[in-house]
């Protein structure tokens, strides 16, 4: 059985191959089966591209909230997988603890999806991967700068480079990059020296979710804002963003919502990544 809970657990060949399906035509093979939707922290494009995708499939999704699980509380991880598993033919969980998604999967009661975790972001990095294709024809090559935190999104994304040959360059402040090397990720603190040869540039939120926001930590990221100077440094490369965005923080309106920025073709893509990786996950081939 199947399950997506990180980049790192696909090979190339598997990476392709969803980015394959999401484009691709498909037709109702999740018909009169359901794909739970279990979210323990709120979302606006996870939620609304998972739901369209699912139905574009023929498939139900439905919305789950902690409070109606009780996931380890009222009921044991394996027991409510083992129940869920029952109605969908895709388990896809927002969660803060990786380690759910493993328990979960570890059963292989029903494939697993994950839809965010402290550590990784798949489905963001899906979306990320055929935006840069559709944008520069290619991802073996292309090098992103990254500009802010070596964050799950980071992290996804960097995995995805590794495999598909494109290298992402990320200056981050000290203490805020990568505990440790990764493949095809340079790590550098100058934002200007990640932006050298860029064909992408990438920004996110100095404050993720769930993180503690403060004067100290704006203060930090200060010089890791994407502004029309910094993007001047490699002209034609277009602009992305996870979103949600702050304007005036990590990026400025005339860059975000400027010729150059994709993020609107970024986020659209969510929705079809997602259908390409429940595809994958329910053996479909491209």
């Amino acid at each position: 059985m199947k399950h997506l809970l990180a980049i790192r657990d696909l090979s190339a060949d598997d990476l392709n191959a969803i980015l394959a399906l999401s484009e691709a035509p498909y037709t109702h093979s999740l018909q009169n089966k359901g794909v739970a939707l279990y979210f323990e922290k709120p979302s606006a494009r996870t939620r609304n591209s998972m739901e369209v995708a699912a139905a574009q499939l023929g498939g139900h999704p439905v919305y789950l909230q902690p409070n109606e699980l009780g996931i380890g509380e009222r009921e044991s991880v394996e027991d409510v997988t083992r129940t869920l598993a029952c109605y969908h033919a895709v388990i896809a969980a927002r969660v803060f603890d990786h380690d759910l998604l493993e328990q979960m999967a570890a059963l292989n009661a029903a494939p697993v999806l994950n839809m965010l975790s402290a550590s990784d972001h798949p489905l963001q990095a899906l979306a990320d991967l055929l935006t840069i294709k559709q944008l520069t024809g290619r991802i073996e090559g292309v090098k992103i700068a990254f500009v802010g935190e070596a964050n799950n999104v980071a992290r996804s994304l960097a995995e995805g480079c590794a495999l598909l040959g494109a290298t992402l360059n990320i200056a981050s402040p000290p203490g805020y990059g990568f505990a440790a090397p990764m493949l095809a990720v340079d790590q550098v603190v100058d934002p200007e020296e990640a932006m050298d040869g860029a064909d992408v540039v990438y920004s996110d939120v100095w404050v993720s979710m769930g993180d503690k926001d403060s004067d100290e930590r704006r203060e930090v990221f200060a010089p890791y804002q994407v502004n029309a100077g910094l993007m001047a440094k490699a002209p034609n490369a277009p602009f992305l963003h996870c979103l949600p965005a702050r304007r005036g923080e990590e990026v400025t309106a005339d860059v975000i919502d400027g010729p150059n920025s994709a993020v609107w073709r970024q986020a659209g893509n969510r929705m079809h990544t997602a259908r390409g990786a429940m595809l994958w996950l329910t053996g479909a081939t491209a």
